[in-house]
C-alpha cells in the first residue's frame, strides 16, 4: 500500500512507542486514525495531538477489540490498514517466571495480536478495499536469549501467526507484515 491519504489505520499500543510512532508518520501521510490504548492518559494526548479518533482497548479482552472494530467500521466505513501492536515488555529468568507472569505476557503479547485478528480478519475479507495487517513481534520472536523466556513465547508466536497469515491471505489481497525489532528507545 503505497497510498495513505484517506484511508483509515487502526494502531492497538497507539499511545506510546511504536504505536505512536507509526501513528504520526500515518498522519503526516494522510491517513485517518483510530488509537487504541490501555493507558486512557497517554491515549487522549496522543488524539489530541495527531487528531485521531481514541478508544481504551484491552487487547487481552475479545470483547473489547470486537468493540475496537465495530468502533473503527462504524466510524471510517471501511478499515485499510490494523497494526497489532501493543505488548508489554518482559524480561526474568525461567525459573522465575510466575504462572500469573507467564499468562499476563502471553495474553498481552500473543492473545492480542489474535483478538485483532478474530476481530477485524472477517470484516477485511469482507470490503472491497485493499487492506493491510501488521503485527509488532520482536528480534526475540526470531533469536530467543536467556531472560526472555516468556516474551520470546509470545513473540515467536506472533511470527508464526503474522506467517501462517500471509500465505493463506496472498490470494485475497490483503498484505501481512510482521516487524521484529531490537531494542526501541521508548518509555515502555
Amino acid at each position: 500500500m503505497d497510498n495513505f491519504d484517506g484511508r483509515a489505520a487502526v494502531i492497538t499500543g497507539g499511545a506510546n512507542g511504536i504505536g505512536l510512532a507509526t501513528a504520526r508518520e500515518l498522519a503526516r501521510r494522510g491517513a485517518r486514525l483510530m488509537l487504541a490504548d490501555v493507558d486512557g492518559g497517554a491515549l487522549d494526548r496522543a488524539v489530541d495531538q495527531l487528531g485521531a479518533v481514541g478508544v481504551v482497548c484491552d487487547v487481552t479482552m475479545l470483547d473489547d477489540v470486537r468493540h475496537l472494530a465495530d468502533r473503527a467500521f462504524d466510524t471510517f466505513g471501511a478499515v485499510h490498514v490494523v497494526f497489532n501492536n501493543a505488548g508489554i515488555a518482559y524480561a526474568a529468568p525461567i525459573a522465575d517466571v510466575t504462572h500469573d507472569d507467564w499468562r499476563f505476557v502471553i495474553d498481552v503479547d500473543l492473545w492480542g495480536p489474535i483478538h485483532g485478528v478474530e476481530a477485524f480478519l472477517p470484516r477485511l475479507l469482507e470490503q472491497d478495499d485493499p487492506s493491510h495487517l501488521l503485527f509488532t513481534s520482536s528480534f526475540a520472536g526470531l533469536v530467543s536469549n536467556m531472560g526472555l523466556g516468556p516474551y520470546s513465547v509470545a513473540k515467536y508466536g506472533v511470527v508464526a501467526l503474522a506467517e501462517g497469515l500471509a500465505r493463506e491471505l496472498k490470494p485475497t489481497g490483503i498484505g501481512v507484515s510482521v516487524l521484529c525489532p531490537m531494542i526501541v528507545d521508548t518509555d515502555l
